[in-house]
């Protein structure tokens, strides 16, 4: 036997064989998961839709940034500040309003329009934002959270 012949690469890896059967099957799925998903976005079947109630009471307001780090909440009828969030609490409506914002950037909007905070016969809460059409069901995050946003919309209604 050769030198050549009787050599054995001992660091070589070993070849993985994937059998195509399992290939096809794994393409298989994710074509019907893109497909699945495209049909239920562009049709809403298969999908969760959460149909509110009728509105039993809405307030509009805006949200300003102060220079201490607090929130002014603005009635946008008057553009009087109606109340102040105090900078460093309320983390959660921060939260809220943070998330509100950066989704109006995203759309090229600026923080003129109003929110509303809808109260709805079925006893939800929601906070709308009718220039994205983006809804935040705030009873979702608890009744401490919800309570929050009640207040708010006390203040609102004192203008």
């Amino acid at each position: 036997m050769s030198q050549a012949e009787s050599h054995v690469d001992v660091h070589a890896e070993p070849e993985i064989v994937i059998p195509k059967g399992a290939l096809r099957a794994a393409f298989a799925l994710v074509a019907f998961t893109l497909v699945a998903a495209g049909v239920g976005r562009w049709t809403g079947v298969g999908t969760v839709h959460i149909d509110h109630a009728a509105a039993v009471q809405t307030v509009a307001l805006r949200f300003e940034d102060r220079p201490d780090g607090g929130i002014s909440v603005v009635s946008p009828d008057s553009g009087k500040v109606v109340g102040v969030v105090e900078a460093g609490g309320d983390g959660f409506l921060r939260t809220v309003l943070r998330s509100m914002a950066f989704d109006r950037q995203r759309h090229a909007i600026g923080s003129g329009p109003a929110f509303t905070i809808n109260r709805w016969s079925d006893g939800r809460m929601s906070l709308d934002d009718p220039a994205t059409g983006r809804r935040v069901d705030l009873g979702s995050f608890g009744n401490d959270n919800k309570r929050r946003f009640t207040e708010l919309m006390t203040m609102g209604e004192k203008r």
